[in-house]
């Protein structure tokens, strides 16, 4: 949409969140607040982003690239905060006003507003909804035609009166402007109560000129949902986790009980998998299809290829390649690369290593900084010692390797192709190609030692 910039009005410090955090960074599903706005306008097409902060400029740092800020000097209301963004509009702009704590507007509701206005010829669009109950909203008062003549605000007793409060059509917070015809009414705007200027007073401002204002219903009242405090927070939560819900459902996933499962906005999910109740996928997550994942499974920016089973295990940056399981009770930290048909199994935690094609690690064992070929089966409670309590060493397992249960290798050491180990073997040179590694001492039996042990304790 050529011209389109969109202002996001942010100045606000949300104090009832009752945080050193602005309002507007809160999360909200894996993104701040603000992002979801941004986001939106974005898709929507928009040449020009304009958040509106102020004089602390506690968001700058954590805007996209691209998006302008703008501060206002002085908390004196929706008016004064457009005031402050039209010193980044161009001339000639269509000029969108949204607002940093109200995240579920979507990008084809702008789309669709910027149409409208575009094809009505008017100065100004407002989106428009019916509640009811509209308490706390200003109120939609139109003329005998039908077109928009004002909007009443309902912050002071003698703002509206009872007529108007009746009025069940209110103002969502969200307008569409010619920016030059904006720009012309904006500096008439009169305060309200402790020196507030309401945007929607340009309105009837406009209409002295004789220019239109248009309304522009939406029947989702969820978009114009907002954040003032964390109760609040959790409504608008549960919202947007329902859509990411419903869009992964259309795409053919299969979440087995949605009040238990987090999604959060930036995770990808492939046709005919299935993501069991408790199971959280978080970040930069992407799973391929025809997966399992849980029940009582998190991911967090994890890559996770097809095929792959996933219940009751924790994983973190990580890769999981087509074919492979993991778990149950499996933790895949940083680093850790689970190639095609490997196994990591019961109460086994894996970093920093690449297991390779076909290799199983099957229960209680811990490998890091560790590079294991094909085929390999290591035996339970095998360990990679990999910190001399200096520097961490790294393990090399050839193809084929098979060690006995309780083995440690203390690092650096090589297993080479077809190697083995002996079980309780603490292993600390290389072992060659086909051989059989061990290191422990041999057995030797005490004959009678109970019955020393109770004379002692006599």
């Amino acid at each position: 949409m050529p011209g389109l910039t969109v202002v996001i009005l942010a100045a606000g410090q949300g104090t009832r969140m009752r945080s050193q955090t602005p309002k507007v960074l809160h999360d909200l599903c894996g993104r701040p607040l603000l992002r979801w706005p941004i986001a939106a306008a974005l898709e929507a097409g928009a040449e020009k982003i304009v958040v509106v902060d102020s004089p602390r400029r506690a968001l700058e740092g954590h805007l996209p690239d691209g998006v302008a800020l703008a501060v206002q000097a002085k908390p004196n209301g929706t008016g004064g905060a457009v005031q402050a963004g039209m010193g980044e509009v161009q001339p000639g702009a269509t000029v969108v006003v949204l607002h940093g704590d109200v995240p579920l507007v979507t990008a084809d509701t702008i789309a669709e507003l910027v149409g409208a206005h575009s094809e009505q010829g008017v100065a100004a669009t407002m989106v428009t909804m019916v509640l009811e109950d509209p308490t706390g909203y200003g109120r939609v008062v139109r003329d005998a035609q039908g077109a928009v003549e004002a909007v009443v605000e309902t912050k002071q007793p003698s703002d509206a009166t009872a007529q108007q409060l009746a009025i069940n059509e209110v103002n969502a917070g969200v307008f569409a402007f010619d920016g030059d015809a904006l720009r012309e009414v904006l500096g008439e705007l009169q305060p309200h109560g402790e020196g507030e200027l309401y945007l929607p007073d340009v309105l009837p401002a406009l209409r002295a000129t004789g220019r239109a204002v248009a309304a522009h219903p939406i029947s989702d009242n969820d978009q114009t949902l907002g954040v003032n405090d964390r109760v609040q927070l959790v409504q608008v939560r549960a919202v947007a986790q329902a859509r990411m819900h419903a869009e992964h459902g259309r795409n053919g996933v299969t979440i087995v009980d949605p009040r238990s499962t987090v999604i959060e906005v930036g995770v990808q999910i492939g046709e005919d998998t299935v993501v069991e109740p408790s199971s959280f996928l978080r970040g930069s997550t992407s799973v391929g299809r025809g997966c399992r994942i849980g029940p009582l499974t998190t991911l967090i920016d994890a890559t996770i290829g097809d095929a792959v089973k996933i219940p009751h295990s924790y994983l973190i940056q990580c890769e999981v390649r087509d074919g492979a399981t993991i778990g149950p009770f499996a933790y895949l930290r940083p680093g850790a690369l689970l190639r095609e048909r490997s196994k990591a199994g019961t109460f086994v935690e894996i970093k920093n290593s690449d297991i390779g094609a076909g290799s199983k690690v099957p229960h209680l064992s811990y490998i890091g900084d560790a590079d294991i070929g094909e085929n390999v089966n290591l035996g339970a409670a095998t360990i990679t010692a990999n910190y001399d309590g200096v520097d961490k060493h790294r393990t090399t397992i050839g193809d084929r390797v098979r060690t006995g249960v309780d083995t440690t290798l203390i690092a650096p050491v090589t297993l080479n192709d077809d190697a083995y180990t002996a079980a309780n073997s603490a292993i600390t040179k290389d072992v060659p190609p086909g051989g059989l590694g061990i290191a422990r001492e041999k057995q030797s039996n005490i004959e009678g030692y109970a019955d020393r042990k109770r004379r002692d304790a006599d």
